[in-house]
């Protein structure tokens, strides 16, 4: 007979031991005080569930090494490296000496040098960024690379998947990585199709959960094509008929994306080759990965990985030191803007020490608890003299920073905890007046068709209203 008493007993003490190890791993760990309490407070007050979504949801499982899957790149390229990290600061201390500062913290957070002589292209939706990237691909003789979040099988997927396999075909060099949440946006998915073509391609952390979810964590968020070593692509835009307006999709999605050339394409192809060495184990080098692109263009440009690993925290800490340099305004344009506390403060103090601070964020999000959590926050920031905007439809998913007349920041990288902790995120840091100034008339015209929101608006919601905002901002940082 079963002893109902010690079974109890030993169910107790098997949970107290779990909670008692989890509490240990929490401690022991270098999150923040805030996150820490939360998982605790959970894992103390609801045990089962608590311990179940911490030890599934809460943890980084994923320890990559520097050391352990350095590219192995190419002599004439490291060398072309060094000589052009030295050119760079010369060229920044020239040309931007008030941005001098900004540029050594750069090089510290990321090890990666500053490189001169890039041309940085903005693209506008996919109606631009497509026909680049598909012109791309069937010039393309040795390598391609091609990274992204989402790659939908519809009408745009198969126009680059078709593109990939005559690459294929004539003797290129393909590999294609897409995320593993990503892959579900579509059926069947797009790594199943790309591999009966013969198309090398791996998934990033496939979930073991058969479903999309915008709140998995740990996805590689990057979108990076890289073609021959010498052009790249990257930003915001995902593969998706949705992003080709002039096909009038049922839920449009503007986007911007930039074409790139030059020497700092070399960390484009380091990005896209770690991420694809992690999740095979191949290793892509040589001269036909790590070429030495030429300087063809004005712009001092760097390359800016972030994610849950070696690279933790780096583009949350770049915006914040961009911050401190600001000296006439700030412009902000995100699709997911739920800032942490210590990001609202700065926001705050840069607006309170007479910079302009604009925050363009969509009026209706596609998802729901972002846009009320974000509702939520926004007192604050009106408060501390930031102003907000809010755009119409079509959703707009760019994302983009901009500092004075010279400075742009743009990737995939949302304002928000999941891409700031816990997403495989890239961005692009560009010193450049020229760029700048077509950026800001991007912003100018996506200002012009957008209204503001004030004090007033927020404090005339209902209290239901108040209390579904606040309720969804306590999820903010798992959003």
């Amino acid at each position: 007979m079963i002893d109902h008493g010690l079974l109890t007993g030993t169910l107790l003490a098997l949970e107290l031991a779990a909670q008692v190890a989890t509490l240990a791993h929490l401690l022991l760990g270098r999150r923040d005080v805030s996150s820490t309490v939360g998982w605790a407070g959970l894992v103390i007050l609801a045990p089962l569930t608590g311990l179940a979504l911490y030890w599934l949801l809460g943890i980084n499982r994923i320890t990559r090494k520097a050391h352990r899957l350095r590219p192995q790149t190419s002599e004439a390229s490291d060398r072309a490296e060094l000589a052009g990290e030295r050119r760079a600061h010369r060229v920044l201390q020239a040309e931007y000496p008030n941005l001098v500062r900004l540029g050594h913290l750069g090089d510290a957070l990321t090890g990666l040098p500053l490189e001169a002589g890039n041309r940085v292209e903005p693209l506008i939706d996919g109606d631009q960024a497509y026909p680049r990237m598909l012109e791309a691909i069937d010039r393309a003789r040795e390598t391609i690379g091609l990274s992204t979040y989402i790659f939908d099988n519809d009408s745009v997927g198969r126009l680059f998947a078709n593109a990939l396999e005559r690459a294929h075909r004539r003797g290129v060099v393909v590999r294609v990585l897409i995320d593993g949440v990503g892959q579900r946006y579509s059926r069947p998915p797009m790594p199943r199709v790309l591999r009966r073509r013969g198309i090398p391609t791996a998934v990033f952390l496939a979930s073991v959960l058969p479903v999309k979810s915008q709140y998995l964590n740990l996805r590689n968020h990057r979108k990076i094509l890289v073609v021959d070593g010498r052009i790249g692509f990257t930003g915001g835009l995902n593969i998706r008929a949705g992003c080709l307006m002039a096909s009038c999709p049922r839920n449009p999605i503007q986007d911007l994306h930039l074409r790139v050339e030059g020497p700092v394409v070399r960390f484009l192809v380091e990005a896209f080759d770690l991420d694809w060495t992690f999740t095979t184990g191949e290793r892509l080098g040589g001269d036909a990965w790590y070429p030495v692109p030429a300087q063809v263009g004005p712009t001092l440009a760097r390359g800016v990985p972030d994610g849950p690993d070696e690279d933790f925290d780096i583009i949350r800490r770049m915006i914040l030191g961009a911050l401190t340099t600001a000296r006439e305004r700030v412009r902000i344009v995100s699709p997911y803007f739920l800032p942490d506390q210590t990001l609202i403060t700065a926001l705050n103090v840069t607006a309170l020490r007479g910079v302009a601070v604009e925050i363009l964020m969509p009026e209706r999000n596609n998802l729901k608890l972002v846009q009320w959590a974000a509702q939520a926050q926004a007192e604050q920031l009106l408060e501390g003299h930031c102003r907000i905007r809010l755009s119409p439809s079509p959703f707009d998913h760019t994302k983009l920073m901009l500092i004075d007349e010279a400075w742009s920041f743009l990737g995939s990288a949302n304002w928000d905890a999941r891409s700031l902790r816990l997403n495989f995120e890239y961005n692009l840091e560009c010193y450049d007046r020229r760029l700048a100034r077509r950026l800001h008339g991007l912003v100018d015209a996506k200002l012009a068709a957008s209204r503001e929101l004030s004090l007033d608006e927020l404090a005339g919601r209902s209290i239901p209203a108040k209390l579904r905002d606040g309720f969804a901002r306590l999820f903010s940082p798992y959003l």
